[in-house]
This record gives C-alpha cells, structure tokens and sequence, in this order.
C-alpha cells in the first residue's frame, strides 16, 4: 500500500509560514534541496490544496529556464511538472500541469488511491494536512525544523480532538542546522 506522506518545513516554534505568508526564513541550501529531490521523485503524485498547488505552479514549471536555478531547483521542476497530482479544490474547475481536479476529501477515494500501485504520495498544503489528519489518513510525517523562532503566523497543526501516537523513524541535521523528524503513525 501507498502511503500518504506529509512534508512540511517548520520553524522551532511551530510555525509554517509567518505573517503575511512569509516563508523568507525557509533555509533550503542546495543539499536540503537535493535531499528533497530524492525522496520526491520515487513518489507516485501529489495531493494539494488550491493554494499550494496554485504557488507552486506559479514558478516550478519554468524553473530549470532560469540561469541563476540552481542544478537540484532545474531537477525539481522536471519533477514537479511530470509528477502526477491531485489538487482538492471547492472553486477551481482545473488545473495544469498534470493535475486532476477534486472537489473533497472522500475518506474512501483516498483509501482506494492508496490502494493502487505506485510510489507514496506527498500531501502538500496545511488546511489539507489537517482535513486528512482529521480523517486519520496520515502515514507519515517529514518535519523539517528550521533554526530559526518565527514568533507568529500560522502553524502546521490545529488543534486535535484525540491524541495520535507516532514513532519516530528518522532524524537528520543537515549542514545549514535543519533537522528532519520523520515519524510514522504508530500501529
């Protein structure tokens, strides 16, 4: 079975984006970016909110034309834009670049996505995050904390109604003091 993996950067203080949706602290270097690259690139699609999907169309379609990109950004766009995805979305009629428009979280399409054959798809965007999580959909959890205290702005995970038990699989300081927390749901 697929699983669905949640990849998100997060300050140390919980946050994903600061105020005004600046993510300017976001401290991805090269070796976090190839890093990102390769475990993204098995994967077997996407599942995004409009918003995300929206941001990322806006730049990784071209990026590998811009001659400042560096060689893991030009990697990226080649697959982001050839990677299957799903946007759920209640106002957009379609999407491009591969994309497959859904207009809710079906608990049960979901189950049978994760059913088919393929690599595990990553589930980009908060609100999504928490639908699914709300749902008990998460498999896995790639957290990438940053050093860094944004001090406020909007934060990765809302409030839950019941714990949910994880085991930690994973961890990894990069050079540039990134630490990644992967962390499974535990069975």
């Amino acid at each position: 079975m697929r699983k669905i993996v949640v990849q998100m950067s997060l300050s140390l203080d919980g946050f994903f984006e600061g105020p005004g949706g600046d993510i300017g602290w976001h401290q991805v270097d090269e070796e976090l970016h190839q890093h990102f690259n390769d475990v993204i690139a098995p994967m077997g699609g996407f599942l995004s909110g409009r918003v995300s999907h929206e941001l990322m169309a806006a730049y990784w379609p071209t990026a590998d034309q811009d001659p400042a990109a560096s060689g893991p950004e030009r990697e990226f766009a080649q697959i982001w834009r050839d990677m299957p995805k799903i946007v759920y979305s209640r106002t957009l009629d379609h999407a491009d670049w591969n994309a497959t428009v859904v207009r809710d979280v079906d608990v049960e399409q979901v189950r049978k996505l994760t059913a088919e054959p393929g690599g595990d798809l990553a589930l980009g965007g908060a609100d999504l995050a928490a639908t699914f999580a709300r749902h008990d959909l998460i498999d896995e959890y790639r957290i990438y904390v940053h050093p860094v205290l944004v001090g406020r702005g909007r934060r990765l995970f809302p409030d839950a109604e019941t714990p949910t038990g994880l085991r930690l699989v994973e961890s990894r300081v990069f050079g540039n003091g990134v630490v990644l927390l992967r962390h499974e749901r535990a069975r």
